[in-house]
């Protein structure tokens, strides 16, 4: 039989009065939670067995001093399994480094299952958990992201069980890998997290069972491996592994490869995400020539391989199943307004995927966060690609949050560097069987980042049939198939180089508060904020265009900052209640859809002073009215080399100073004939920025950037361009900090 059934051990009363605890936000999913539904799948979409029994629903708690006992009485109940601090918990309290948080519930055996090893499965808990049942200390688990289990067979009795859950969690006190929780969440740190987060369940086994099937698609000889990993005795013991309907199959020996070849292989791609089902019968053959089955698993790979190599120009790409893949989607933190890190079901979680994809982007960054494994299979089935972070880990107060300008990495004890190194392994273990997976994010922007190079290598070891972006943004060390760059707004990239590729692995950030969707009315941000939809929809799109001569100029992927607002920032593309998406999805996909096609070709009209100086007129005096126009006597401006600023401006190449509030520009040049592909500007400006044609205004832009960008010319600055001369004119204005300005002209195509 089929347990799954959630089985509640409390009065039926009380699960019929439960509701979630107040908070600043809901989501249309909230009303839907209920002690008797919550998180019904089973959660293991890729080690399914038929019998389980969900654990999931009220549980007693109690929060108690961390040098106190177990608790005698018990503060209420909350629902698992979702943490004490969210809404959906129906408690929404704070848990102090101080404290532990107890968990407690009982539950009985099916008789169906009399005779089996009985296992207790435990999703996620943040983050050290201490298992009791009926009084036995049985494990302690330390790790926040990863699923741990434990065999409860020798502690259990008839009829009612016991299982106690003592959990401590040190959040930014401590070193452990916490992601954004930190005790006073503020900007881009978050509320913390305690305890339980995902789905706890029971499942019967015999002694000797499948522990984890691990299938490795190899497209260029046409095959799938299979490794079984086998608890208990394994004398006799053989599996039948069978890839979907006559696909393929053969006989697997417990941890022994068997390679199995796929005939005319369908590969997994984000268009035609293609998936083999895979059943695994274990049994062993006695003396007596008697077959006894052991275990049946379901599973199921992709036959799709992840690499890096040069195009047909020599440029080093991100490559999917041999063949170049312009990679773009959003930086994607995983957090909900009424469950915190956890979704308030599988239906929520997967809503965000579905709108992504109608939003145009193949891939997603995992950001700071491993989400339960129903997400991943979701994006398995529809075709998502997912570069997964590991979630960061550093002490308030310590050396550990390394700047970009260090040279040295952060102070670590032997112990943090081991609890780290095996969290870091059970997140590849956990995770490496889906194929949506296409790279490991061990470190990002120098949040506790530690042994750099030596992880980023031991990660590259570990799994070989994937890349490794380290460190992501920030401090660089030199190692890693990816140079990933973080800039804000952008976009930008690193220049390409022949051992590494050129991402971008966060950039955007643009910004608008949605009144009735917010977590706090006052205090929100983003790294630009508009008061419009209209303001936001035009400087997002000026971003895609400018994404394009970069992936010319040989750009792999782009990671867009972010899917949704999050507690008070509010550069998500959707509000963090999903209830309102901030674009037309359509419009998206369309400007999406042009960054997927062939690289283009960036030919340069006008240099900008990037490698070589370019010679400018230059004044800091207001000038005459009609400054601009071609046939502006411009005699008694100041001659000097490009680009203009002050010494430390982010991106900036300073060869003549400029320091006072406004600058005019203007530079002569020849065309043989008016370009008929499209024509940009390349420029850097620090700030705002009037860009001329021939006496036509050709670009206006605000704010600043960090590095040189692209930025169309409007349809009457290409129209002004004509055969022979032309001028180039610009005025530019600062109001604080740094300041800078250079303009070139390039044809795109």
């Amino acid at each position: 039989l089929v347990a799954v059934a959630i089985a509640l051990h409390s009065a039926t009363l009380t699960a019929q009065e439960w509701k979630p605890a107040a908070g600043p936000l809901q989501t249309e999913w909230t009303k839907s939670v209920t002690p008797f539904t919550v998180w019904p799948e089973h959660p293991r979409p890729l080690h399914k067995r038929s019998r389980w029994q969900n654990l999931n629903g009220l549980w007693d708690y109690a929060i108690t001093p961390r040098n106190a006992p177990r608790p005698e009485k018990w503060d209420g109940q909350i629902l698992v399994p979702f943490c004490v601090e969210s809404a959906l918990s129906g408690v929404g309290r704070r848990v102090s480094p101080t404290e532990h948080l107890w968990y407690k519930r009982t539950f009985e055996v099916p008789a169906a299952w009399a005779g089996k090893r009985i296992i207790l499965n435990f999703g996620a808990v943040d983050w050290e958990a201490t298992v009791f049942v009926n009084g036995k200390e049985l494990v302690t688990h330390r790790g926040g992201s990863d699923p741990f289990s434990v065999d409860i067979t020798d502690a259990l009795r008839a009829g009612a069980n016991e299982i106690v859950i003592r959990v401590w969690d040190p959040t930014d006190t401590g070193s452990q890998p916490r992601g954004k929780q930190v005790m006073s969440p503020e900007g881009i740190w978050y509320t913390p997290v305690t305890g339980i987060w995902q789905t706890v369940w029971l499942e019967p086994v015999r002694e000797t069972h499948v522990a984890r099937v691990r299938l490795t698609p190899d497209i260029d000889r046409g095959e799938v491996e299979c490794v079984l990993d086998v608890v208990g005795p394994t004398a006799g013991v053989k599996a039948k592994v069978v890839v979907g309907n006559s696909v393929a199959d053969g006989l697997a020996e417990p941890g022994r490869p068997l390679r199995l070849k796929v005939p005319d292989a369908k590969l997994w791609t984000p268009d035609g995400p293609h998936l083999y089902p895979v059943e695994v019968v274990m049994y062993r053959d006695t003396a007596e020539g008697e077959r006894q089955h052991r275990d049946t698993v379901h599973s199921y790979f992709a036959m799709r391989k992840v690499s890096a190599a040069k195009d047909a120009n020599g440029v080093l790409r991100l490559m999917l199943n041999n063949q170049p893949l312009f990679q773009y989607g959003p930086l994607d933190q995983g957090w909900w307004p009424d469950g915190l890190l956890t979704p308030p079901s599988a239906d929520a979680m997967r809503y965000d995927i579905d709108v992504l994809k109608r939003m145009g982007f193949n891939m997603l960054r995992k950001h700071i966060k491993v989400e339960p494994a129903l997400l991943y299979h979701h994006c398995d089935k529809v075709g998502m690609l997912v570069w997964q972070d590991m979630p960061s880990g550093m002490a308030k107060g310590r050396k550990q949050f390394v700047q970009p300008d260090w040279k040295q990495d952060g102070e670590f004890t032997a112990a943090e560097k081991t609890q780290f190194r095996t969290e870091l392994k059970a997140m590849i273990d956990h995770l490496r069987v889906f194929p949506s997976i296409y790279c490991w994010v061990p470190f990002n922007e120098g949040w506790g980042q530690h042994d750099t190079n030596d992880i980023l290598k031991w990660v590259k070891e570990y799994d070989p049939s994937r890349l490794v972006n380290g460190p992501s943004g920030w401090t660089d060390r030199g190692y890693g198939d990816m140079h990933d760059a973080h800039i804000y707004p952008g976009p930008g990239m690193f220049p390409v180089s022949p051992a590494r590729v050129s991402v971008l692995g966060e950039f955007g950030g643009l910004g608008l508060p949605v009144a009735g969707h917010l977590w706090k009315d006052q205090g929100n941000w983003g790294y630009r904020t508009y008061k419009t939809r209209d303001e936001l929809r035009d400087n997002y799109r000026q971003l895609v265009t400018r994404l394009r001569p970069l992936i010319g100029r040989g750009l792999a992927a782009a990671v867009y900052t972010q899917t949704t607002d999050v507690e008070v920032e509010v550069n998500g593309l959707m509000t963090y209640d999903r209830e309102v998406i901030k674009f037309e999805v359509a419009e998206l996909a369309a400007w999406h859809k042009g960054l997927y096609g062939p690289p283009p070709v960036v030919t340069e009209l006008i240099p900008t002073s990037e490698k070589t100086a370019q010679t400018w007129k230059y004044t800091l005096t207001r000038p005459a009215d009609g400054w601009e126009k071609a046939d502006f006597d411009a005699a008694g401006w100041t001659a000097a080399p490009g680009g203009f600023g002050t010494k430390g401006t982010p991106g900036g190449v300073i060869r003549t100073e400029w320091k006072t509030a406004d600058i005019w520009l203007r530079r002569e040049f020849e065309l043989k004939a008016v370009p008929a592909a499209e024509v940009q500007f390349r420029i850097h400006h620090d700030e705002d920025a009037d860009v001329y044609v021939n006496g036509v205004l050709a670009a206006r832009v605000a704010g600043y950037t960090t590095g040189y960008v692209e930025v169309p010319l409007t349809d009457a600055g290409k129209a002004a361009l004509r055969p022979g001369r032309n001028v180039l004119a610009v005025r530019c204005r600062q109001t604080g900090g740094g300041q800078y300005i250079d303009v070139g002209l390039v044809e795109v195509k």
